[in-house]
């Protein structure tokens, strides 16, 4: 079975998660992570609970799901996984994360590209990938069907969705990879946001204003 730790980091409140099962094995999903304290909660999380991190992806690259990415890939000798599209958006981060503040910023020199179809491997379990583009031009979902729940980035929050006025936003792509993707899966999946709380693929389809299932 697998464990979902959330962590809530850097000023823009986002959330990264470390996935792992009874393996120890671990996946490491957007590490947000910015300043020395916020690293070291992650780390000092990791070590207590003797987790081995095998993957290290984003499901988007805007600056605040990034920010750790360069800490990570260095701790643990990990390459950042992320979709072919979003890694312009990657590259972008150096030239503006100074205007949010991030004069810290490191980037990273090695990419690998996933993409819907792929599966993440950790220990005995796996993650299926979605493409789920509107927030960001080549974001990707990680869903476990067996245990109903879905890491979905800035696409779908509890009772509202990711914003598409930033470049490479589309509302119309959004609004698809919602209803295509996300509230296709059943009821009762869980979906764990880049920001905020957790809701369920239900409450949704019912409540929220801008998509309704």
């Amino acid at each position: 079975m697998i464990s979902i730790q959330i962590f809530t980091f850097n000023a823009l409140q986002e959330n990264t998660y470390v996935l792992y099962d009874e393996s120890k094995e671990a996946v490491i999903i957007d590490p947000g992570c910015y300043d020395m304290a916020e690293k070291k909660e992650l780390l000092d999380f990791i070590t207590q609970n003797k987790l081995q991190p095998v993957k290290l992806i984003n499901t988007h690259c805007h600056v605040d799901h990034v920010l750790g990415n360069y800490f990570v890939s260095q701790q643990f000798g990990l390459t950042v996984e992320t979709s072919k599209i979003e890694q312009a958006q990657l590259r972008a981060v150096k030239t503006y994360a100074p205007i949010y503040g991030f004069h810290a910023y490191q980037e990273v020199e090695e990419v690998k590209t996933i993409e819907e179809g792929d599966k993440i491997h950790f220990g005995h379990s796996e993650l299926e990938i979605l493409s789920v583009p509107g927030h960001s031009p080549g974001h990707l979902a990680f869903l476990n069907r067996a245990e109903h729940f879905c890491i979905a980035g800035d696409v779908l929050f509890q009772g509202s969705i990711g914003r598409t006025d930033l470049p490479g936003g589309d509302y119309r792509q959004l609004e698809k990879s919602i209803k295509v993707k996300l509230y296709t899966l059943p009821d009762d999946t869980v979906i764990y946001p880049g920001h905020g709380p957790k809701t369920v693929v239900s409450f949704e389809k019912r409540y929220n204003p801008y998509v309704k299932g």
